[in-house]
This record gives C-alpha cells, sequence and structure tokens, in this order.
C-alpha cells in the first residue's frame, strides 16, 4: 500500500462510523490481495507472502470485530475462517487460485456493509479528531490537505 494511500486511509478511518470501519477494512483486504496478486505475477515470493499476512491481518481484525450476540455473527466467522484458511493454502501452494476464491466472497460482504454503511446515521468513532480540509492550491491541479484544530488532546475520548 503506497504511503498516500496510507494517509487516505488513516484520513477515513478517522471519520468513519463502525459500518464504515468495516467497509474499510474490506477494502484494505482487497487492496493487499491485488498486491498479493502482483507480487506473484512478478515472481516476489517475500512480497506474496507479505501481501498474504497483511491479507490475514485484516480478516482477523474482522473477526474481533463480530458482535456475537447476533446470530449472523457466527456465519460471518466462518466465511472468515474460510478465507483465512484459503490465504494459508495459497501461501503454502504459492499460488493465486485460492485468492480468487476469497476475493469473490470479500468484494460481496464489502458490497453488503458498503449499503449497509450508507443507512447508518450514527456518528464518527473517534471523536475529537483533526478536521482535514483539502483544496486545490495554487500549483497546476495540485490537492493540499490542511489541518484544523492542532491541539495534543485529539483521537479517543476516555
Amino acid at each position: 500500500m503506497t504511503k498516500e494511500l496510507k494517509q487516505e486511509y488513516t484520513r477515513k478511518i478517522t471519520q468513519a462510523n463502525k459500518t464504515e470501519l468495516v467497509v474499510i477494512l474490506y477494502e484494505m483486504l482487497l487492496i493487499y490481495l491485488d498486491e498479493t496478486e502482483s507480487a506473484h505475477k512478478n515472481e516476489d515470493r517475500d512480497g506474496f507472502r507479505d501481501g498474504i499476512r497483511k491479507a490475514r491481518g485484516c480478516l482477523k481484525e474482522l473477526m474481533a470485530s463480530l458482535h456475537f450476540e447476533y446470530e449472523l455473527a457466527m456465519n460471518l466467522l466462518q466465511l472468515y475462517l474460510y478465507a483465512n484458511r484459503e490465504l494459508a493454502k495459497a501461501d503454502i501452494r504459492n499460488s493465486v487460485e485460492e485468492l480468487q476464491h476469497v476475493r469473490a466472497t470479500m468484494e460481496k460482504l464489502h458490497d453488503a456493509y458498503e449499503k449497509l454503511s450508507k443507512q447508518d446515521t450514527s456518528g464518527p468513532v473517534m471523536a475529537n479528531t483533526q478536521t482535514v480540509y483539502a483544496g486545490l492550491t495554487y500549483g497546476k491541479n495540485s490537492l493540499t490537505e490542511s489541518l484544523a484544530d492542532q491541539g495534543s488532546n485529539r483521537g479517543f475520548r476516555v
């Protein structure tokens, strides 16, 4: 993931509600799958394994975010465990076939959660974060960010 993309996701995370955070995790997982496939095409075994490790990290976070008081959580857990096994197989076999299975499942879940996030009217999970304003500068087609309220009292409220 590029430095710019990491900054974009950091900004998204600070402004996201609970459902949007799940969507962000799915998006990151799909990006890591893209990177993994790209590394495999370039015969970069270390990059391939690193992409799988990062994708599995996203799955781990998705599993940790499940609320088991709801019946749906067990179904999602089974899908996440399946995806985790497929990623492990891909790593062992040095194959991208299993990545396609994971991608198909995660894209469907991403689309479903994206629709749900549009209905979620709750506020951001993180309160007291910096406000980000973006606008065009005097440079040709360049975009700059201005941060407001740069006090030391940022992030989660305790």
